[in-house]
């Protein structure tokens, strides 16, 4: 899995109720969530993201309430993957169930700013900052998390018989 994209990026303790605010919450529509994503810490968010963009963030990233509409909110606005220094236990375990592709890169979290170019291998655990010529190692997800990704989430696995 490859991505690319321009770095929106963003500070430690990112949390859920500013990822999707709590007054947005009464929708399940996807179009509805990623119309508000970030906007009480971006408002400028939905105006400049655009799709296969890639979100950098610091330490504790999602941190706050459980819901998956942050997760969800997040892919449907475009973005392709969030590579943060650390993730809150359950947004990790959220995003990789919605087939929202994350990874955790203190260095490379460091040595991106906001606005340059990215790609990101997650089959070969390889960040490359296309604007500084920097690259930055990771761990590769594993496959069947890989194919959780590929197919959209969690559920369309199951559906697939994909999951192992």
């Amino acid at each position: 899995m490859k991505f690319n994209g321009k770095a929106l990026k963003y500070g430690d303790n990112v949390d859920t109720d500013v990822i999707i605010p709590a007054r947005y919450l009464n929708t399940i529509d996807k179009k509805e969530l990623a119309s508000h994503c970030m906007q009480d810490i971006d408002g400028e968010f939905t105006k400049k993201v655009r799709a296969g963009d890639i979100m950098v963030a610091g330490y504790n990233f999602g941190c706050g309430s459980s819901r998956e509409h942050a997760p969800i909110a997040i892919k449907e606005s475009g973005i392709s993957v969030v590579i943060a220094k650390s993730f809150a236990r359950i947004f990790y375990r959220n995003a990789i169930n919605i087939g929202l592709a994350i990874v955790e890169c203190p260095e490379a979290v460091d040595g991106i700013l906001d606005g340059e170019q990215v790609e990101a291998d997650l089959d070969a655990g390889v960040i490359y900052n296309k604007t500084t010529g920097k690259q930055y190692s990771t761990q590769p997800f594993p496959a069947f998390i890989q194919k959780i990704i590929e197919n959209g989430g969690l559920v369309a696995s199951i559906q697939k018989g994909d999951v192992r």
